[in-house]
């Protein structure tokens, strides 16, 4: 039987670099899968139910959510999305490290029901680089590059709630922190032990 992976819950502000490092850490290993999301909204062109998101009416979001199928959920712009336990439970226990890319509210309802969850938070290494970042991309108005800005602040303000904190200066180097923090909670006692006691720690 495989070691039940690991649900890694990671945030980070928008500008802080998510994208580039996840690419980066998903090239130096090969035991991690995204959850897929659920969404009331309509799928764009090109976007496959069950690999871009799972797409639900209104209605079966709602009952979904009568019945506690979701690790969290939220509404944005008029849509809900959230996270199905169901398919992340499946991969941990096939031994996947199952990634959440996650804001933080969703993080925060995560955590409440998934203690053993492992939590990242990716912080810009300043507010400073974070607008240059922002304002580099060159496709957001300033009003909305200021809203991001105050967002990222409140956002940062809850970093202390993560268990680890890794700082994008360099792309490359925080995603080998991550592999690192990944490979260490992998390697816990606790996890071990369980295997040990299971007597398939060799397998």
């Amino acid at each position: 039987m495989a070691e039940k992976g690991l649900l890694i819950v990671l945030s980070g502000p928008s500008g802080a670099g998510k994208s580039t490092v996840i690419s980066s850490l998903m090239r130096m290993r090969d035991d991690i899968r995204f959850s897929v999301s659920a969404t009331t909204r309509a799928p764009r062109p090109g976007e496959v139910d069950g690999v871009n998101y799972f797409f639900r009416t209104h209605e079966e979001f709602a009952r979904m959510i009568g019945e506690g199928a979701f690790l969290e959920h939220a509404e944005y712009v008029g849509n809900r999305y959230g996270t199905p336990a169901g398919p992340v439970d499946e991969q941990l226990a096939q031994g996947w490290n199952v990634l959440l890319d996650i804001e933080v509210q969703g993080a925060a309802q995560v955590l409440e029901k998934r203690h053993d969850a492992v939590s990242i938070f990716l912080a810009p290494p300043s507010l400073r680089e974070l607008e240059r970042r922002l304002r580099g991309r060159g496709t957001d108005a300033e009003e909305k590059i200021l809203g991001r800005l105050e967002t990222a602040k409140r956002e940062c303000a809850l970093a202390k709630n993560y268990a680890y904190i890794v700082v994008n200066d360099d792309a490359e180097t925080a995603a080998r922190e991550l592999d690192a923090i990944i490979t260490a909670e992998r390697c816990r006692s606790g996890r071990k032990l369980e295997s040990i006691a299971k007597g398939d720690f060799l397998s």
